[in-house]
C-alpha cells in the first residue's frame, strides 16, 4: 500500500470521526442510531489501516475497540429499532 493511500485513509477516519462527535454534539445524529455507529466503524478502519502502517500501535489499539463499541451498539440500535417496527407494526 503506497503512503498516499495511508495518508488518505487516515484523514479520512480522522474526519469521520470528528465529523460524528460533531454531528451527536449538535444534535444532526442521535448518539444511539446506526448511522453514528457505521460512520464512527469506518472512520475506525481508516485509522487502524493508518496506525498499522506507521506501527502506531497504541493508536490501532483504541481505534480496533473503538470498532468493537461500534459494532456493539450498531447491532443493538438494529436490534431495538426492529422491535420497535414489530410492536408498533
Amino acid at each position: 500500500m503506497t503512503k498516499l493511500l495511508v495518508d488518505v485513509l487516515g484523514w479520512a477516519g480522522a474526519l469521520q470521526l470528528l465529523g460524528a462527535y460533531g454531528c451527536v454534539s449538535f444534535k444532526k445524529l442521535r448518539p444511539d442510531s446506526i448511522a453514528y455507529q457505521i460512520i464512527n466503524g469506518l472512520g475506525s478502519c481508516c485509522l487502524v489501516v493508518n496506525t498499522m502502517f506507521y506501527r502506531a500501535y497504541p493508536s490501532a489499539f483504541v481505534n480496533v475497540i473503538w470498532i468493537a463499541i461500534a459494532l456493539t451498539a450498531g447491532v443493538r440500535a438494529k436490534a431495538q429499532s426492529q422491535g420497535a417496527v414489530k410492536l408498533d407494526g
